[in-house]
Parts: C-alpha cells; sequence; structure tokens
C-alpha cells in the first residue's frame, strides 16, 4: 500500500509551508534523473544572488541570525529567542527582511539589546565581519536596518508621486534618483536603432560614484560572479546528459550568457531555448522577472527544473493548437492583435526543484520569454505547474474559506463541482494565450508603463483567460464539462479581488503587489460598473453577489480591450489612472471585517514549498547509479542546509 504523502509541514507567522511530490520520478530513466539533478544543483547555487537582490544587508543579517540561531550555548526558552526564530524562518521564507508579498520590512519580536547580546556570545569567526571589524560594529551596520521603521522600510515603493527609486530598499541601485535610471536607458535605447533591442539592464546594477553612472554587470567575472561560477559547473554538467541535442545547444548560450553578462546573448539563448519543444525535461535559470524593481528593469535571479506531465499537457496543447483562433476572435482592436501567432508551446509540468526567486513561495505558471520582439517573432513557452497546485488542493480542503465568504449554497455548490478545472485551465489561458496575445505598435517603447507595467500587463493575460473561459470554444474544445462551468471561476475571481485577497495585506496598508494590484483593478472596475457586481449584507457580513454572469463577461472583454490599448500604444497615463483609481487603496471597514472573519478561520494566508531532497546513489566506482527523493526534511533543516552548503556570497 502507498504510503500517505504528507503535503504540509510546519506554520508559523502567515506562512504555511508545504511539500511538492514529483510524480512519475521514479519512472525516469537513469540519464533523465541526472539531467534533472544536475539542472536542479544549479538551480540551488543561485540562492544568495536573490537574496543580495532584495537588500543589500541580507545576506549577513541571515548569517548573523543562523549563527545565533544554531548556538547550542545560547539559552532557547525566553521570549526573545523564539521571537527570533520566527523572524528568521520570515528571512528565509522571503529572501530577507522584507515580506515576500507586501514587501514591507518585518517588525522583530525581539530587542536590539538581545541580539548584540547573542552575537557577543557567539564565536567571533563564525560571524560575517569584515577585515578588522568588531562584533560592536558589525551590530552597529546592522541594527538600524533590522530595528529602525524609517530606515529601508520597504523593498520595492511604487507609490505614485515620489522617487520611487530611492524609496525602495531592493539592492538594483545605489546613489541614483529615479529620473537618472530612466534617462540612463533611454538613452542606450535611443543609440540602438535596431528592432530586436536586448533588455537594457535587465543583469545589472546602475551605481553612481564621484557623480559618474555605471552598470556593474551580474556575470562569472563580475558582480555575483562565485555564485554564477557554480551555477555555470552544474549547467556544464548538465549538459552532457541532454535529451537532446538542442537542449545542448541552448544550454551552451547560456553559459556563455553567463560568463559574458551579454545581454545579446540572452536572446540568442532565449530563441534557442523556444526551439527545444521535443525534450521531456525542461529549466528556468537566470535573470528574469521584473516585479522585484520598481521600475520593471532589473531582473531577480530565479531557477526552476520541471518535466512533463504528458496526460495533463493535452489540455494545454489543445490551447495552444487554437492559438490563432483565440487571438482572432479576440475583442480587442484588430490594430493590437497579431496577425500571425507564431510558436505558441504550452505544457503542464511537475516541478523537480524550486530556487531564487521562485522559492519557497513560488509561481503556479509561467510563460517566458519576457520580450516582446522575441515573442512576436519567435514565439514563447507556457508551463502550468500540476504538482503545485495539486498541493494547494489538497491543503485547501475543508478550510472552510469558501464556506465563511461565499454568498450562498448555490455558488458554493458550484465552485466544489467546478472549480479545480476551472482554476487551471485560467492559469493555461493567463500563460499560454494571454501573456502571448497581441502586440505593441511600432515605435512603442516596452518600459513605457514604468512602474504601472507588472500590474497592467498581468491584468491584460487575466482578462484574457477570464473572457476565454466563458466562451462556446472551451466546451467544443472539451476543455469545461458544460456552458454553467465558468461560473464559479468568475465568483472566486471577483471575491479575491473585492475581498479575500485582503486577508494577506495588514490593516492600514495599501495593495502593493502587482498580481494583488491587477486582480482589485479587474474587480473594482467591473464593481463600479453597476449593473451586475455587487457587495451585499447578509446577517450581517458582507457578501459578493453576481446577479449577470454574461453582462460580467462583456466587462471583461470591454476592460481587455482598453488595457490591450494602454500597452499597444504605450499609454502611462492611461494605465496609471486605472491602477490608482482601482488597485491601490482599500475600504477600511471592508478591510477590518474580512480579517476579523479570516482570522476565526486560523489559516495561514501565505503558502510556499519545501524542496524534495535528491539523492544521488553510486556504485563501488563513484558513478551515480540511481537518484532518489526524500520527502521528510523539515523546513529550519532545509534552509540551514542550504545556507551550508550553497553560500557562495558570504
Amino acid at each position: 500500500m502507498e504510503q500517505r504523502f504528507n503535503y504540509s509541514d510546519e506554520r508559523f507567522a502567515d506562512i504555511q509551508v508545504l511539500r511538492y511530490r514529483l510524480n512519475g520520478f521514479e519512472n525516469l530513466s537513469l540519464k533523465e534523473k541526472l539531467y534533472i539533478y544536475y539542472l536542479s544543483q544549479a538551480t540551488l547555487y543561485g540562492r544568495d544572488i536573490t537574496f543580495d537582490q532584495f537588500g543589500k544587508y541580507n545576506l549577513k543579517i541571515r548569517k548573523v541570525l543562523e549563527v545565533v540561531y544554531t548556538d547550542m550555548t545560547i539559552y532557547r526558552e525566553t521570549d526573545d529567542f523564539k521571537a527570533l526564530v520566527v523572524y528568521l524562518k520570515r528571512v528565509w521564507f522571503s529572501n530577507g527582511i522584507y515580506h515576500h508579498y507586501g514587501c514591507d520590512k518585518f517588525v522583530p519580536g525581539f530587542s536590539a539589546d538581545y541580539l548584540l547580546a547573542c552575537m557577543r556570545q557567539v564565536i567571533p569567526q563564525k560571524l560575517p565581519l569584515e577585515s578588522g571589524q568588531t562584533v560592536e560594529q558589525l551590530f552597529e551596520v546592522l541594527r538600524p536596518v533590522i530595528f529602525d521603521a524609517e530606515v529601508l522600510p520597504k523593498r520595492v515603493n511604487t507609490d505614485n508621486g515620489i522617487d520611487v527609486v530611492a524609496a525602495s530598499a531592493c539592492n538594483y541601485y545605489e546613489n541614483v534618483s529615479q529620473k537618472e535610471v530612466e534617462d540612463y536607458y533611454s538613452k542606450l535605447k535611443d543609440l540602438d536603432k535596431s528592432n530586436a533591442q536586448p533588455s537594457y539592464g535587465l543583469n545589472s546594477k546602475l551605481i553612481k560614484e564621484n557623480g559618474i553612472l555605471r552598470e556593474e554587470v551580474w556575470h562569472a567575472d563580475g558582480k555575483y560572479g562565485n555564485a554564477i561560477r557554480h551555477i555555470i559547473y552544474w549547467l556544464e554538467k548538465a549538459r552532457e546528459v541532454t535529451e537532446n541535442e538542442q537542449q545542448a545547444v541552448a544550454i551552451s548560450k547560456l553559459i556563455n550568457y553567463y560568463k559574458t553578462g551579454d545581454l545579446q546573448t540572452f536572446d540568442e539563448y532565449s530563441i534557442e531555448w523556444l526551439k527545444e519543444l521535443d525534450g521531456k525535461i525542461d529549466f528556468i535559470n537566470g535573470f528574469i522577472e521584473v516585479y522585484g524593481d520598481p521600475l520593471g528593469i532589473k531582473a531577480s535571479w530565479e531557477g526552476i527544473v520541471e518535466y512533463k506531465d504528458l496526460e495533463a499537457t493535452k489540455r494545454t496543447r489543445l490551447i495552444s493548437d487554437n492559438a490563432q483562433w483565440f487571438e482572432d476572435h479576440s475583442p480587442v482592436d484588430a490594430r493590437f492583435k497579431k496577425e500571425v501567432v507564431k510558436g505558441v508551446v504550452a505544457n503542464v509540468v511537475c516541478a523537480a526543484m524550486l530556487g531564487g526567486d521562485e522559492y519557497p513561495s513560488t509561481a503556479i505558471g509561467i510563460n517566458l520569454p519576457n520580450a516582446d520582439w522575441i515573442r512576436a517573432e519567435y514565439g514563447s513557452k507556457s508551463v502550468t505547474i500540476g504538482n503545485l497546485t495539486e498541493a494547494y488542493n489538497k491543503v485547501a480542503k475543508g478550510s472552510g474559506m469558501m464556506d465563511e465568504f461565499v454568498i450562498d449554497e448555490e455558488t458554493l455548490a458550484s465552485i466544489r463541482k467546478y472549480s479545480d478545472v476551472c482554476d487551471d485551465l485560467h492559469t493555461d489561458l493567463h500563460e499560454c494565450l494571454g501573456h502571448g496575445s497581441g502586440k505593441l505598435l511600432d515605435g512603442v517603447d516596452f518600459d513605457a508603463l514604468k512602474t504601472y507595467a507588472s500590474t497592467i500587463e498581468e491584468a491584460r493575460a487575466d482578462l484574457f483567460g477570464l473572457y476565454y473561459i466563458a466562451d462556446k470554444k472551451m466546451i467544443e474544445l472539451g476543455l469545461v464539462p458544460d456552458a454553467e462551468a465558468f461560473k464559479s471561476q468568475y465568483y472566486t475571481y471577483i471575491l479575491n479581488g473585492l475581498m479575500t485577497q485582503l486577508v494577506r495585506i495588514n490593516e492600514g496598508q495599501q495593495i502593493e503587489e502587482a498580481h494583488m494590484r491587477n486582480r482589485a483593478l479587474i474587480a473594482r472596475w467591473c464593481l463600479a460598473q453597476g449593473d451586475c457586481v455587487s457587495l451585499v449584507k447578509k446577517d450581517g457580513k458582507t457578501y459578493v453577489q453576481i446577479s449577470d454572469y454574461k453582462q460580467l463577461r462583456k466587462h471583461f472583454a470591454t476592460l481587455l480591450a482598453e488595457i490591450q490599448r494602454i500597452k499597444s500604444e504605450g499609454d502611462y497615463d492611461a494605465a496609471r489612472q486605472l491602477v490608482e483609481t482601482y488597485a491601490v487603496t482599500i475600504d477600511e471597514q471592508l478591510h477590518k471585517e474580512v480579517l476579523e472573519r479570516f482570522n476565526k478561520l486560523n489559516i495561514a494566508p501565505y503558502k510556499g514549498f519545501l524542496n524534495p531532497v535528491m539523492l544521488p546513489v553510486k556504485n563501488a566506482k563513484g558513478e551515480i547509479t540511481d537518484i532518489k527523493l526524500n520527502y521528510s526534511e523539515s523546513y529550519s533543516h532545509q534552509m540551514l542546509r542550504y545556507s551550508n552548503e550553497y553560500s557562495t556570497l558570504i
């Protein structure tokens, strides 16, 4: 009898730690397992890069806290120590001292005096002391960063009307203003007259020294070099056991990019990566997403290793095979549609290893590359990560969340019947078609929407999925069982955008994160139309009521057309107006009510994952004969092991 899989590990603060299972891994060939293992090692070696990108002092703070935590001479049964442990676990989870979603700095539950006393008690040589630096001097560097609420308070700050670069603590800029950054990269683009411009600034830190701006590029012989050289080593090992020649070609390009830092080489790699379609195994490894930069220019490091779920992929292939139909029938202006949709590839995959900005909190769907000109000319790859959604669904059963917030039994029954199918389908449509749809008009700058770009892009992809999930084409393709299924997705989406996502935000705060802003924008815009979505009181509680689902679909179509226009034309003012009007501020009374109702359920609002442990089995000659999986590692053990085995920058 198969042993019951334990999807949950520990819970702390607002976090529930989960596990995901590698379904079918045992049936892979030795060569396939080796390929996954080597790619996984390359994924884990990027961890320190992400920590440093998310805050200049993150690595030193993590190291100090880990030294204190593992020193058994420190008495562990005090409130201060227990608070320090929770703080450290939050730092591990968020790759630094800022909340992984809200970006606000954590408030420590222990005192500065306590931390100093602990630092004095541990072996000094274990602390991250610079040459000649005393324990007290190191403490004075870190004290205001940890304990002073006014010092570097927010990792990403996109508040309207401020210098968002100066107001953000992310480690992408130094001594520069927002205007200086924008002017610097505008000049680079103006000098480059090609139609295939690289994503300038994607892999560098912009610094001003003695009045002169320069880029500190992240490559093997530059910034983050030690981590990148380890990544290259394992990519070279992976290249020896690829499934096909095209995988080896793509990896060679990626290695060359890491060695040089040349962004044109990164684009060449992205194109070669897109060409590889036949292998079972794929991966992402590099400086990819720009959500962590308030200007949306610089990319955080992330990694993921995956292999196809061949049965579930039949669903996404149905969607991608009909990509041209979806583009042609989209409710947007014909000027903004792609005449020919190229290279849309979609798979359902099993995640095998998560790293960097994809760990422990991760996406459940990904569409790459991000460069619009590559999408237009060569296409894109999309994945829905099936074993992660499986884990989420397993732990969500019986939580009571839907029972508390859904308006009536009829709607609740619909959600229970259709939500698993529709949630996955909406993710497929969002990633495979939404992000890959539409085009920029000639001459429109990819960065024209600036701080609002990420929110607008996520809203565009979500709206594409929402519009089409209710289309009769879904029934024709056999993707939904009947014409009523879409209503479950419409209700849960609007409920989330108006109410339930607010459980992730503390009272008095605004909505900061791009995906949350996107959902709020869509839901509140539809609410403002006043004809099919409303907030109603029932037994003293607020509920979402949808009175006309067909009319709601029309609103999705109208908003999709406008948001596609905004992106295609680079209309910054319209983007700002939409986001600032609908996506940022929160009704205080509604927020308070939602939090009170949610807190009674005793559910963690945020979830993330532990990775499986991959254990090479060797013969007498030292040759690897198998890769075994172990799912029993605890959260603290995994984090400490990663800090011990994969630390390269401190």
